[in-house]
């Protein structure tokens, strides 16, 4: 397989070499990044960078932010509900489970990634709402520190001094008794801007129990400051979800509620809830070719979880305060230019949680959970000029984490049924990363690129506090942090609306940090590799009609070292064995067809291989999550005053699902069906 992939590579290479000589040279404008802590040209980075833009995410038909991740070559997309993306998590080149902490998401270059293992809450962002998405693959760690090891997601929201409509609404409406809506206005002057939105969403959902109600509202204003400006963020987002729980598979007791209640729930008291707030101020400013920001930013979430067959409800609250000061010079070398960036991120964690039975006993909790997290980073990174048509990359990063937790223990609590107390913890440790690209483009139309570079990621707090099996107690278990070497070659070439990308990668990840699940505690895992191949391409058939396809092979292993049961035998080897829940191969197709005037038709179809099961680390439970397949499309007419859409999801009305756990000792599988075929009408009224 190495072999074959290393000849498609040269072969992929060589073509597009090919190509880009019997072309004129081409004249497209630079596409700027922001995912890079200061706008950059995209042809000038040595990565497999793809950039949406708010027209691509118009003609989409996903609902959902992580549906349109999903349709983008090596991310994967983990979903329990297919409500909204309520607990919905996308897996960038092949980390399964612990793809949301290896996957860094920011919006307008902030973290919306948390300390805890909870998702993203990607329904906070609605599609509306944004100008652009960046999506770096296999770097981001020099730049931003923890939890960046698969890439870098920047979703980029509507500048308040961009010049356009002044007012909009939208409606949504369709299966499963689903309501959905937003406002949007602005307003621009010649220093000023401001925008405003206000999104509320309601629906039942594909399963019992699982209505979701999500409200949020935003504001932004920019001033402007000669050849800078002043950027003020506000946003508050609310959630009530019901959970519907699994459905059981267990074929030795003839047992199977996908087959005869797929939509049913075992579970009809579950819930979850978050109220969310984030403010934030950004001033930037250049001093001749200098540049100069600082970036203060806020966020908390308040989070309830209950579930009832296991007697636990937890309220969370979680609190980030950040700091980000960072310059960029431009200097000249011997004939050599540098664009030489130095920062610091300063970032100060505060989790609170109380661990109780149920909801009644909130107040008298059993434990209550405090833990401090506290980063310092320092960066620089180099971007050398070395010829026109030569760049480099060098990047160093250091960074610091200190952790100190405790817990209180109520034995006089209701909740508390032989509850203990973990031993206070207070310890530092460090980490670096570092960076090496380059990119040599000999005409605009095309590029080759090659990097390395090592990432690192901390422990979170639902990763370090746990009861032991061993003692029967409570503990504080700081694990050693996770580091990982990434290698990548790739090339691409554009011209007009044709593009093609290739790209060879592999990742070794050295202490891992994920749950054993023979032993039921959170261990680091031996050492693993993601190795593949990721294909894109683009053809502009005709003025109405343009085709893009995306394939990707993912190979992700053990390399070596047993995993520990807690009864004596009960462990055994993984070497060799695949890592769970990463397909090897995916393969997107998508259709972008103008029928006629302004009348348009977008499709995407994917297909997902079969992979291991969440717990089946060995690879030895019977059965897998099977490959499927599923087709979405929209309908859209647009007139001058809006637009009017039909879309469909899962046209084709497959019984499927993304995400199951396998049982070490028996035969079941806790399953979580996803959506039949679901339709939509939705109106757009613009107004300039």
């Amino acid at each position: 397989m190495h072999r074959f992939l290393l000849r498609t590579a040269a072969a992929l290479l060589v073509g597009a070499a090919s190509l880009a000589y019997s072309q004129e040279d081409s004249r497209e404008d630079a596409v700027v990044v922001e995912a890079t802590r200061f706008p950059e040209d995209v042809r000038r980075l040595p990565a497999s960078t793809t950039v949406l833009t708010e027209e691509d995410i118009r003609r989409s038909a996903a609902r959902t932010l992580p549906e349109l991740l999903a349709g983008q070559v090596g991310i994967t997309m983990r979903d329990l509900y297919g409500n909204n993306a309520a607990v919905t998590s996308v897996d960038l080149r092949g980390f399964g489970a612990t793809g949301p902490q290896n996957t860094l998401v920011l919006l307008d270059g902030r973290r919306l990634s948390d300390l805890d293992l909870s998702s993203v809450q990607w329904s906070s962002v609605p599609l509306a709402s944004i100008e652009r998405i960046e999506i770096v693959r296999g770097s981001g760690a020099v730049l931003y520190g923890d939890a960046a090891s698969a890439g870098v997601v920047n979703i980029i929201t509507r500048s308040p001094l961009k010049r356009g409509p002044a007012f909009e609404a939208y409606g949504r409406a369709g299966t499963f008794d689903t309501l959905e809506g937003r406002l949007y206005g602005a307003y621009s002057g010649e220093r000023l801007g401001i925008n405003a939105s206000l999104y509320g969403f309601d629906s039942d959902g594909y399963r019992d129990n699982n209505r979701n109600e999500q409200r949020n509202a935003d504001v932004n204003l920019r001033w402007a400051l000669g050849e800078g400006a002043l950027d003020l963020h506000f946003g508050t987002d609310q959630q009530e979800l019901r959970l519907p729980g699994v459905r059981r598979v267990q074929p030795s007791i003839g047992l199977d509620e996908v087959d005869t209640d797929r939509r049913g729930t075992a579970t009809p008291n579950d819930f979850a809830s978050r109220d969310g707030r984030r403010a934030g101020l950004e001033l930037s400013q250049r001093f001749g070719e200098a540049e100069v920001s600082l970036a203060l930013d806020y966020r908390d979430k308040d989070a309830r979880i209950f579930n009832e067959p296991f007697f636990r409800y937890q309220a969370d609250d979680l609190e980030l305060w950040s700091l980000s000061p960072r310059v960029r010079v431009p200097l000249e070398v011997a004939g050599t230019r540098h664009r030489i960036t130095v920062g610091v991120d300063l970032r100060e964690w505060r989790y609170g949680s109380r661990r109780a039975d149920r909801p009644q006993n909130h107040d008298r909790p059993a434990n209550r959970l405090h833990v401090d997290h506290d980063t310092r980073g320092i960066y620089v990174q180099d971007l050398v000029q070395v010829t026109p048509s030569v760049d480099l990359t060098l990047g160093y990063r250091h960074e610091k984490a200190r952790y100190r937790a405790r817990d209180d223990a109520d034995p006089t609590s209701p909740a508390c049924f032989f509850c203990t107390e973990a031993p206070a913890l207070k310890e530092t440790q460090k980490q670096h990363a570092w960076e090496l690209g380059g990119r040599w483009s000999p005409l605009r139309a095309v590029a080759f690129f090659a990097r390395a570079n090592r990432s690192f990621r901390f422990a979170n707090v639902d990763e370090i506090y746990e009861f032991s099996p061993a003692t029967f107690t409570q503990v504080f278990d700081l694990l050693e942090p996770q580091h990982a070497r990434t290698y990548e070659v790739g090339a691409e070439w554009r011209s007009g609306g044709h593009a093609v990308r290739a790209a060879l990668f592999r990742t070794d990840a050295t202490d891992e940090i994920h749950l054993n699940p023979l032993a039921f505690d959170n261990v680091n895992l031996p050492p693993s590799r993601r190795e593949g191949l990721e294909l894109e391409a683009a053809w502009q058939a005709a003025q109405t009609l343009r085709l893009t396809a995306a394939y990707a092979y993912t190979d992700a292993r053990f390399r070596e070292g047993t995993l520990e049961g807690f009864a004596p035998g009960t462990g055994g080897s993984i070497a060799g064995r695949r890592v769970p829940l990463v397909p090897r191969h995916k393969l997107d197709l998508g259709v972008q067809w103008r029928i006629v005037g302004r009348t348009h038709l977008s499709v995407l179809a994917t297909a997902v291989s079969s992979q291991h099961m969440d717990n089946d680390e060995r690879n030895l439970f019977p059965r897998r999550i099977p490959g499927y397949g599923t087709v979405d499309a929209k309908l859209a007419q647009e007139f001058a005053w809006g637009r009017l859409a039909f879309s469909v999801n899962n046209v084709l009305d497959k019984e499927y699902f993304a995400y199951a756990v396998s049982s070490n000792t028996t035969d079941l599988a806790n399953v979580y069906p996803l959506p039949g075929r679901a339709y939509y009408v939705s109106a757009e009224v613009r107004l300039p």
